[in-house]
């Protein structure tokens, strides 16, 4: 059995081909694909998040949304870019987006990828401290947004508070408990799982990481999921660990599937280079009769490996058909594969 949800990049373009021409079309149609989702049996519906570019970016307002509009699927984000974030407003943001959701958010976090603009975070008043870069300053907004997620006081009251005060130190409030045991680190090295291992997080693998060998791009993430549940065990945390993998998969049911994904079929894994010296290796998307992605899946490595499948998703192409999309590997390719 696995989990099967969506991920969604959140595009939008002022385009006549787009059914998502502005920010508001996809924030609007985010909501509605998750309650579709939700509809279908889907498990999840997760968002990217982007500074400076048109797609979505501030999470929580959404998966808000989502969670007061559904009641079971699981919400969550692939990933928040750290090096943006505020770990303390972010305590206060991700606890009430979960209370609404009545305990639903799996939160996917991580140093982030390569920008739009230069420096990003600098605008929104971020930098690494004398000496670190600017993966070391979203690890240390991680570690000190892990910490406070716990719920611990550490805040020194007021002697005169506007309100009354519980005994002993403050904490952020509002508090949601569990939340901590719910946070994922999107990694794309095999150092980088084992450390989310560390500190206690689920790993969250996409379709590319770092050429770490030269096997195909499923086998090295296969072996990264190894090493990650390697480590964890190692760390002692008591609590099952998860893992997610992303694709893009798409069952030709339909002329109008054929039409937009029919030529992706002899897709193959690709190498380039996305931040810095290091060779990335990116993973092949997968388009075919729902008979032969069945065959092609089984032999992938990687998805074997984790409990959690997540679909990227052409949000463009509106909740309809996006809905058809997961529909058609729900219900045509899951279960012959053991999923459902």
């Amino acid at each position: 059995m696995k989990k099967i949800g969506f991920l969604s990049f959140g595009h939008w373009s002022d385009s006549p081909h787009s059914q998502t021409r502005s920010a508001a079309d996809t924030l609007l149609q985010s909501i509605d694909l998750a309650v579709a989702a939700e509809q279908l049996g889907a498990d999840g519906a997760y968002f990217r998040v982007h500074h400076f570019a048109r797609q979505l970016a501030s999470p929580f307002p959404l998966l808000a949304a989502i969670g007061a509009r559904t009641s079971r699927i699981e919400i969550g984000t692939g990933v928040i870019d750290m090096r943006y974030e505020n770990p303390m407003y972010m305590v206060e943001d991700s606890g009430a987006a979960d209370l609404i959701a009545g305990g639903r958010l799996q939160l996917g976090i991580s140093r982030g990828s390569p920008e739009q603009v230069v420096d990003g975070w600098r605008h929104f008043g971020y930098q690494p401290a004398e000496g670190q870069t600017e993966a070391d300053m979203a690890r240390m907004h991680t570690e000190l947004y892990l910490k406070v997620l716990e719920g611990g006081g550490f805040a020194q009251p007021s002697p005169r508070p506007m309100f009354p005060n519980p005994p002993g130190l403050l904490r952020v409030e509002p508090h949601s408990p569990g939340l901590r045991e719910r946070i994922w680190w999107g990694a794309a090295s095999n150092a980088t799982a084992v450390w989310a291992a560390k500190q206690g997080m689920h790993l969250m693998s996409s379709t590319l990481k770092y050429d770490e060998g030269g096997a195909p791009f499923h086998v090295q993430q296969a072996e990264q999921i190894r090493e990650f549940r390697k480590a964890w065990t190692e760390a002692g945390w008591q609590r099952e660990p998860r893992v997610s993998v992303s694709r893009s998969i798409f069952a030709i049911t339909t002329e109008l599937d054929d039409m937009y994904f029919g030529g992706d079929g002899e897709s193959r894994d690709s190498v380039g280079f996305i931040d810095g010296p290091n060779q990335a290796i990116f993973g092949r998307s997968y388009a075919a009769e729902p008979d032969v992605l069945v065959r092609q899946l089984a032999e992938d490595e990687a998805i074997a490996e984790a409990d959690t499948l997540l679909l990227t998703v052409p949000n463009q192409l509106g909740v309809e058909y996006n809905a058809h999309v997961l529909e058609n590997i729900l219900v045509h390719v899951a279960p012959a594969l053991g999923w459902r």
